[in-house]
């Protein structure tokens, strides 16, 4: 589909409501869903996408900070007609901007599933890491800053992204799901974990309709590892978001 600031490559399937739409992480591509999509499209129609610089999509030629993305999105949203109210799944650094999607159009989200998302905390975990891994990762933005559109990649924006999720205090009182992978990340040290793990108990503060699932098997993708767990979470998710509305 052709937006205002370039290309974007989307899928829509199945057909029902809420209508989900789904965040991808940092990155990552729609094929990072590919073994949950089936199953929810049975029951939901679903949106996903790649957001620019990702495979087909056009690459990006301003700043990715939260607000551009969701803008974009809601824009890409609007042109192929995919109304809401929607669910949003939120997978990784997808997390922050389904949180700050809520806070900007709380009318136009219903619930959220917060998938090993990243909490705005969570840049402070930087200060606890090793510095061999602050090494390495300065080694990968460098070699990023060398592109021209690397230099407008998400990943150097997610400070900006924390500030503009804090300018907007309130969050709608909607169902919010939290799943956690459970398996241990053996490069994480012990502190980070346990703070990491402290933000994700957060995420379920920012509504009294929340839940926090573990997905005891699984690291950073769940999606991919235990399929069955998220897709069981949106259903769940669903049956509270219709319970609320019939009421």
């Amino acid at each position: 589909m052709e937006t205002s600031k370039g290309k974007l490559q989307y899928n829509i399937s199945g057909n029902g409501k809420p209508k989900i739409v789904l965040i991808n992480g940092g990155s990552g591509p729609i094929e990072g869903w590919m073994k949950i999509i089936t199953e929810i499209s049975e029951f939901s129609s679903v949106f996903s996408y790649n957001r620019f610089g990702i495979t087909g999509s056009d690459k990006p030629k301003e700043a990715q900070d939260g607000m551009t993305i969701v803008r974009t999105l809601r824009e890409a949203l609007t042109i192929v007609e995919f109304e809401p109210p929607f669910l949003l799944v939120g997978h990784s650094l997808g997390g922050l901007y389904a949180n700050l999607y809520a806070r900007l159009y709380p009318n136009e989200v219903e619930g959220v599933v917060f998938l090993e998302s990243s909490h705005p905390k969570d840049l402070s975990l930087n200060e606890y890491q090793g510095k061999t891994i602050k090494a390495i990762n300065k080694v990968f933005t460098m070699f990023d800053s060398l592109s021209s559109h690397k230099q407008f990649n998400e990943v150097n924006f997610v400070k900006e992204t924390v500030n503009q999720i804090h300018q907007i205090d309130s969050f709608p009182e909607i169902p919010v799901y939290v799943i956690t992978g459970g398996k241990e990340n053996r490069m994480m040290p012990e502190e980070v974990r346990k703070k990491r793990l402290d933000n994700q108990l957060e995420l379920l503060l920012l509504s009294r309709n929340s839940k926090h699932i573990v997905a005891e098997k699984s690291g950073h993708f769940p999606q991919l590892s235990e399929p069955d767990v998220v897709i069981d979470s949106i259903k769940n998710c669903i049956k509270q978001i219709t319970n609320t509305t019939d009421i």
